[in-house]
């Protein structure tokens, strides 16, 4: 449903037409079939806006577009895939009410990709620029992975249309992930006939999880307060019947990191870990997914952001650090300089809330086109 009480400039009509043909467009990250339909219709809309087709890349059923004009000298980066399971557009429907576009994917991250399309298509020439939309990025990036580091290791600069921090704010920084399960191996026995002929897993578990509260803080030896390190069991589960010593139980852990040390850190230490039920065994699966974002590699293109902002009519931008990774934390991570969250302003990543303010779009449009600029003839 969209508002029509209010008369809005044919620019922003017209984003909110190319959003609602990409919201309507399901893109759950586990099926495969839909990824592929939704790069159709990204591809169609790039090609609209840049005059050239994508090359369509497929890696284990995934698919990913990607748009090169020359020799590429600064990347745009963003994702179609979402989290939201096929048929959420049945209790999360388009909509756009009082100036807020609502739907499955609208602020993570749809609406950044019109804002790109819409920025690059404002622009003189395109020569220098490398467009690329993963099909992946809500489960780890395991396909695209490579292709980003490839685009990013050949250009000067990475502009991440995420959405945005709270209250339009740009992200500046963004923690590491690390994603480990620890795995025990005891030994099965009757729990009730013969228990001490067993090694109980469930216990050695529990072990574990108490010896991971003492990690995050060993890890952050020059961490500022509010932006530390976080070691989180997730998933714990052992056992096979109510009646047998478990002989095997698993435990998840997530790992959000805001250095590189802290992550190599945590790696060691969890890597380190010892039993304490005499005659369980250890095993360590996992480790770092993405490295941090650090301030470092946004800090020259946020204060590029910023002096650009007045001329465009923009208020006073605000930078963010976020605990969420992005595919960012891979281009950051081999030091091409990153600034992420240019993409939708709103809210709700995620969740049933999830929105962007209409009003913001054009604007965020002309300051990521001013930002690229910068680096095209």
């Amino acid at each position: 449903m969209t508002d029509d009480l209010q008369v809005r400039p044919p620019e922003v009509a017209a984003m909110l037409a190319d959003l609602e043909e990409l919201v309507v467009c399901e893109s759950f990250s586990a099926d495969h079939d839909a990824v592929a339909r939704s790069a159709d219709v990204v591809a169609a809309q790039g090609t609209r806006h840049l005059g050239a087709p994508p090359e369509r890349v497929v890696v284990d059923g995934v698919t990913h577009l990607r748009w090169t004009f020359g020799t590429p000298r600064v990347l745009l980066l963003g994702h179609h895939d979402t989290v939201w399971p096929m048929g959420s557009l049945a209790t999360h429907p388009w909509s756009v009410r009082d100036g807020v576009a609502r739907g499955p994917g609208v602020f993570d991250m749809k609406a950044g990709l019109v804002q790109m399309f819409h920025a690059l298509a404002s622009l003189p020439s395109l020569e220098g620029v490398c467009v690329l939309v993963t099909g992946d990025e809500e489960v780890g990036s395991d396909t695209s992975r490579a292709l980003i580091e490839e685009a990013a290791r050949q250009c000067e600069a990475t502009f991440v249309l995420e959405a945005s921090a709270d209250g339009g704010a740009l992200k500046t920084g963004r923690k590491g992930t690390s994603a480990y399960e620890l795995v025990v191996h005891g030994k099965a026995a009757h729990s009730g006939l013969e228990p001490e002929k067993g090694v109980n897993a469930a216990v050695e578990a529990a072990h574990l999880v108490l010896a991971l509260d003492g990690l995050a803080a060993a890890a952050d030896r020059d961490a500022r307060p509010g932006w530390r390190t976080t070691v989180v069991p997730t998933v714990v589960g052992a056992g096979s019947t109510t009646n047998t010593v478990p002989a095997r139980a698993k435990v998840s852990v997530d790992v959000r990191v805001p250095t590189l040390g802290a992550q190599e850190r945590v790696d060691a230490a969890l890597r380190a870990l010892r039993t304490t039920v005499p005659g369980a065994r250890l095993e360590v699966r996992g480790g770092p997914n993405r490295p941090p974002l650090e301030e470092s590699s946004s800090a020259g293109l946020y204060e590029r952001a910023r002096a650009l902002a007045p001329g465009l009519g923009l208020e006073s931008l605000t930078s963010a650090s976020v605990g969420g990774a992005s595919d960012g934390n891979i281009t950051a991570g081999l030091g091409c300089p990153t600034l992420d969250g240019l993409g939708a302003v709103g809210g709700g990543a995620h969740a049933d809330h999830e929105h962007v303010v209409v009003a913001e779009m054009a604007p965020r449009a002309r300051l990521l086109a001013a930002l690229v600029g910068e680096f095209t003839p």
